[in-house]
C-alpha cells in the first residue's frame, strides 16, 4: 500500500515535515478502543454542556465520523513518511502532548468530563516513576506513542543510539500500555528529515514520523502561518507541562485555554488515528 504523503511543516522550536515512503517490519501495533463519538448534531446534550461549563470553556463543534477510507495509509515496511498535517476538507484539528512529566490528577478529571481526544508521545524518563497515570487517559480512547527514551537532539546521535532511543521506548511503551506504538515523534524535530533517524524508526517498528504545524504556549499558539490561522487537517503539538514550565498556570488551565483558541476557529478535534491507517499483517 502506497503511503500518503501529508505536507510539510515544523517541530520543536520549529518543526517540519513532509511525507515519505514505508520500511522494515515493525512489531503490529495493537489497537486502542476508540473513545466515545461526539453527538451527532451540533448541540450538545444537557450533560456534555454541564461539563464545558464545569472549565468555564465554550463547547466545540462534535468532531464528524471518521472516515471510513483514511486519508493516511501506511506501509508495513520501507522508507517512514514525515507527517505534519492530514489532507482533510473535515474542519478538525489534531492535538497532541507530549514527553509526560507533569501528572495532574485534575487533567485527567479533565479529560473524562470533556472527551476531547488527544494523542500521547511519551518519553520514558518523563513517565518512569508513574507509568499508571496515563492508563486511564489511554481508557478513554487516546493512543500513546513513541517519543524516545531520553529526548535527546537526534542529529547529534548516531544511527545506533538512535536506535536505542527509539527502540527502547517502544518497548517500554508497549510492555506497560499493551499496545505497540505506530507513530514516532523526535524530540524539538530534530533531525526528522534525516537517514538515520528514518532507517532508526524503521527497525524499532513506528511507521511514520509526525512533526506539527501549530504550537500551544500558555495563553495563545505560536503559529508556522503569517496569518496565524488553522487549517483543516492541522496537528498542534502541546506538553504535559504545570506551574513550573507555565508561569505559574496549571496543566487544566494551559489546556482550556488551547480548547478555546480552537473553538474561537471554529474546528472541531478529531483523533489522530482515526484519519491515519496503521499497516495491516
Amino acid at each position: 500500500m502506497l503511503a500518503i504523503l501529508a505536507a510539510v511543516c515544523g517541530c520543536g522550536g520549529s518543526g517540519g515535515g513532509t511525507t515519505s515512503t514505508g520500511a522494515a517490519p515493525p512489531p503490529a501495533p495493537s489497537a486502542v478502543p476508540s473513545s466515545p463519538a461526539a453527538p451527532a448534531s451540533g448541540t450538545p446534550t444537557a450533560a456534555a454542556a454541564a461539563a464545558w461549563t464545569k472549565w468555564n470553556l465554550q463547547p466545540l463543534p462534535p468532531a464528524p465520523a471518521a472516515p471510513v477510507d483514511k486519508p493516511v495509509k501506511l506501509t508495513a515496511a520501507g522508507p517512514v513518511p514525515v507527517i505534519s498535517s492530514i489532507p482533510t476538507t473535515d474542519k478538525v484539528v489534531f492535538v497532541t502532548l507530549d514527553d509526560g512529566a507533569e501528572k495532574d490528577p485534575k487533567f485527567v478529571e479533565m479529560m473524562n468530563d470533556l472527551k476531547v481526544p488527544v494523542t500521547m508521545f511519551l518519553m520514558d524518563d518523563a513517565i518512569r516513576n508513574d507509568y499508571g497515570y496515563f492508563k486511564p487517559l489511554q481508557a478513554l480512547g487516546n493512543h500513546i506513542q513513541n517519543h524516545t527514551l531520553h529526548h535527546p537532539a537526534m542529529s547529534t546521535k548516531s544511527l545506533a543510539q538512535q536506535k536505542t532511543e527509539v527502540c527502547g521506548d517502544q518497548q517500554v511503551l508497549t510492555q506497560q500500555y499493551g499496545s505497540a506504538p505506530f507513530l514516532f515523534r523526535p524530540p524539538y524535530g530534530d533531525g526528522a528529515h534525516s537517514t538515520n533517524l528514518n532507517t532508526a524508526v524503521q527497525q524499532c517498528g513506528p511507521r511514520a514520523v509526525v512533526l506539527w504545524q501549530e504550537t500551544m504556549q500558555i495563553h495563545d499558539m505560536q503559529y508556522q502561518t503569517g496569518d496565524h490561522k488553522l487549517r483543516p487537517g492541522d496537528i498542534i503539538l502541546a506538553h504535559f507541562r504545570g506551574p513550573q514550565d507555565l508561569k505559574g498556570e496549571t496543566m487544566t488551565q494551559m489546556f482550556g485555554e488551547l480548547l478555546s483558541r480552537i473553538q474561537e476557529q471554529g474546528f472541531a478535534v478529531a483523533r489522530l488515528e482515526d484519519y491515519i491507517q496503521a499497516p495491516t499483517g
